[in-house]
């Protein structure tokens, strides 16, 4: 079995907040408009927290990643996957070259997607040592319920009590998400 190799995701479009101010604070029941600025911050840092513990992009954002080679492709680094933009790599004679929409198969499937050739195409030869870089728009068009209802969660917990306290073996929130971990 040949091992992956993918290098680190690079965010080229920044991600589109899954949860508003106004669902914040409505679930917070907070009727005043003084602490927006804050339910924001907690917004971000809730998606964040989600997204370290499932090792899943939570909001719509388009990503480029690199590979070593074509057969990485059959496990994705990064689910859910909403779309490929495009495949680039290097081919034999160092020019840049794009591989065609109709010569790949994605597999969007939840947390597990993946890249084939279409029936009848093998991938394209790459030349040594270079990468081949893939750009999608990677995470939920719309948040299952029990992750929004995690990060809402997650949010209300964090307006409420804004210091450290011990946190206990298991939450709410480890129910809510322990199905949308990926890698874990």
């Amino acid at each position: 079995m040949v091992n992956q190799m993918w290098y680190p995701p690079k965010v080229t479009q920044a991600p589109s907040e899954p949860i508003s101010v106004a669902d914040a604070k409505r679930h917070c029941v907070v009727l005043h408009d003084d602490d927006d600025g804050l339910f924001a911050a907690l917004i971000v840092a809730a998606r964040d927290y989600v997204e370290r513990y499932c090792n899943t992009p939570m909001a719509t954002q388009t990503i480029e990643v690199k590979c070593d080679t074509f057969c990485d492709f059959r496990r994705l680094p990064v689910a859910p996957v909403q779309s490929i933009v495009s495949i680039e790599y290097v081919s034999t004679d160092g020019t840049d070259a794009t591989v065609d929409v109709v010569d790949f198969e994605p597999r969007l499937d939840g947390l597990e997607a993946s890249i084939l050739p279409a029936y009848g195409k093998q991938w394209p030869i790459a030349r040594h040592g270079s990468r081949i870089k893939l750009t999608a728009t990677v995470g939920y068009e719309s948040l299952p319920p029990a992750i929004r209802h995690a990060m809402l969660l997650w949010i209300a917990e964090a307006y409420e009590s804004r210091e450290n306290t011990a946190l206990p073996a298991w939450t709410a929130l480890d129910a809510l998400l322990c199905n949308y971990r990926r890698g874990a």
